[in-house]
């Protein structure tokens, strides 16, 4: 690879570490074209994607980024997966296909400018995705009003029913 090719590489890279809300750096030594084939599918589905690269490159790239965290962990063959929009949806693929698969080795994760630990990936991953967050805080705001109206429904209700009830009371001493 010539000077103008790794120049090319890296500000790639740098380009996409500009987007990106989480990268996650593993260790794919081992794993098969079409293993890795499958796992980049997926990815890509969810508006991630991994790339593989030299670790001078990733190095040069992360230099001046929230991504600095990761530098430490840019050892031995390194394969970069970036996601601009989720940060759950990638971390969710990655743990479950590093499950089926052990020869994908999760390193590490930099999330907004914080590193985390593989404890932490996990944990991201476990939570729900973005869309069953949003619906979650929707039923909630949704349902203090429908309670409300609900609350006010009831009480001209109850005064309909006691003027029933006195209606048919007077009807009933009329008879």
């Amino acid at each position: 690879m010539n000077r103008d090719e790794k120049a090319a590489v890296v500000a790639d890279l740098s380009g996409k570490f500009e987007k990106a809300q989480i990268a996650i750096v593993t260790d794919y030594r081992g794993l098969t074209v079409s293993k890795l084939e499958v796992l980049r599918r997926e990815l890509k589905k969810n508006n991630a994607e991994i790339r593989i690269a030299k670790n001078t490159l990733i190095r040069r790239a992360v230099q001046g980024t929230s991504f600095e965290g990761m530098q430490d962990h840019l050892l031995g063959t390194t394969a970069l997966t970036v996601s601009y929009d989720d940060p759950v949806a990638p971390a969710k693929i990655l743990t479950d296909f590093a499950k089926d698969n052990p020869e994908l080795v999760i390193r590490t994760a930099v999330l907004e400018g914080k590193v985390l630990s593989i404890d932490d990936l996990k944990a991201l991953s476990s939570l729900p995705s973005r869309e069953v967050l949003l619906s979650q805080v929707l039923s909630v705001m949704m349902a203090v009003p429908t309670s409300f109206v609900r609350v006010l429904n009831a009480v001209p209700q109850k005064v309909v029913y006691a003027l029933q009830a006195i209606k048919e009371k007077k009807e009933q001493e009329n008879n």
